[in-house]
């Protein structure tokens, strides 16, 4: 039902309770003609109409507008902040069940900016919490049904937010199609902060499904969209995956200056949950690039850790710095530590069946076997088979089953190795 037919039956309904005939209400400044015509919702009337109506009626103008009393959009908007409150702290369960209960609050209905609000927050609650697909869910209905009620600011943060969701998910073809529709539609009057941040969102799927040539050209375009702007928060957003992209092209020092340039600028300017998360990521690379220095990357690591404690982070942030840290203490060669932390990693994350998990669990066989415990290092690899069955055939899912297939053939169990790799290879097309 439109907004103005709405308007219409609250000032016809309020009009009969306090018993008032349609020339009563009009009389002196209105038409009886126009008064019926507002209530039957064939005119929308002005804000200043508006407000002599909620006068005479002896009513809230909020009412009027919005359905609800003055006290009850006050209960709203508190609600909404206590919920935001709990998402930015990191307490993503309390956040999703506040958000659950404002979008089954009727009063809710006739307040598209609030609704739409509470409906982004409760999908990113969600995704926080590892239901994806719950998000998925209802980032695709806002970008639908409550589209006209999105600012753009909106429209590009629900864009990004499910492209994110989709990469997470696996599926890249359906992150690419929203990263790419999104920045084409919205793009084209220039680009701001918020373009840049889902163009590098697009760029590391890009990445994550193997087109680097796509991925190198977009890198390029995105960083030159960044420096045209000159702003802290483009430049951390593309210099950031920019590198992710020059290490897969075998340019390592570019990408270490890169994303030293992030780090330095986020240092600065930026909030520390996400400057922890990209010192978590410059250490990452270090172990990778550069594997001599791994006791300097897991004192960044370290240092990224107290941070997000520090910042409230939320369970899979917590988790992605516990892998970081097994993976960090198994190329140092210290195993009971990997298991440590890999095992806190898992219980963090249990029961999502996402890709940290899988992760997680890959890291736990590994220093299994470092420790010399077959046994044990076989069980999590069939726990990530497992997994892995029902999985979509993504370069991620194709490079878990090389892991599972080399750990098996470590092991010793070359049958089940074979199987592993004709997977991977299944998986990539071949």
């Amino acid at each position: 039902m439109a907004a103005q037919d709405l308007v219409g039956q609250r000032i016809k309904a309020i009009r009969r309770q306090r018993g008032l005939s349609q020339a009563q209400l009009a009389h002196p400044e209105l038409s009886d003609s126009y008064v019926s015509l507002i209530e039957s919702g064939k005119r929308t009337p002005t804000p200043a109409v508006l407000e002599l109506l909620a006068q005479k009626l002896d009513c809230s103008l909020t009412y009027l507008v919005n359905g609800v009393t003055a006290e009850q959009m006050e209960d709203l908007e508190v609600g909404l902040s206590f919920a935001r409150m709990a998402l930015e702290n990191g307490e993503v369960a309390e956040a999703r069940r506040r958000y659950a209960e404002l979008l089954a609050d009727g009063n809710l209905l006739g307040l598209p900016a609030l609704r739409v609000e509470a409906r982004y927050g409760y999908a990113l609650a969600s995704e926080a919490c590892g239901e994806v697909a719950e998000a998925i869910s209802v980032l695709e209905e806002l970008g639908g049904s409550e589209a006209e009620a999105m600012t753009q600011e909106r429209k590009v943060a629900v864009a990004l937010a499910l492209c994110r969701c989709h990469r997470e998910r696996g599926d890249y073809s359906a992150a690419v199609q929203v990263g790419e529709h999104a920045l084409e539609t919205m793009a084209r009057s220039g680009w701001n902060d918020g373009l840049v941040e889902l163009g590098a969102t697009l760029l590391s799927v890009y990445l994550w499904r193997g087109d680097l040539l796509r991925a190198g050209h977009f890198a390029t375009e995105l960083l030159a969209a960044a420096e045209a702007l000159g702003t802290p928060r483009s430049a951390v957003a593309s210099s950031w995956n920019a590198a992710l992209v020059a290490e897969q092209v075998g340019r390592g020092e570019e990408a270490i200056n890169l994303i030293e340039r992030a780090l330095a600028i986020q240092s600065e300017t930026g909030e520390p949950r996400n400057l922890a998360r990209l010192r978590q990521a410059y250490a990452n690379m270090l172990l990778r690039l550069h594997p001599e220095e791994s006791e300097k990357a897991r004192d960044l690591l370290l240092r990224a850790q107290r941070e997000m404690e520090a910042a409230a982070t939320s369970t899979f942030d917590r988790a992605h710095g516990a892998l970081a840290l097994a993976w960090a203490e198994i190329v140092l060669q210290y195993p009971e530590q990997a298991v440590e932390y890999a095992q806190t990693a898992i219980d963090l994350v249990r029961g999502t069946s996402g890709w940290l998990e899988t992760r997680a669990a890959l890291l736990l066989s590994q220093a299994r076997f470092l420790l010399h415990q077959d046994d044990k290092a076989a069980g999590e690899l069939d726990i990530v088979s497992d997994w892995l069955e029902d999985a979509l055939p993504t370069r991620k899912t194709a490079e878990d089953w090389m892991t599972i297939g080399e750990m098996r053939r470590r092991i010793g169990d070359d049958r089940q190795s074979v199987a592993a790799y004709q997977r991977a290879l299944a998986c990539a097309g071949l």
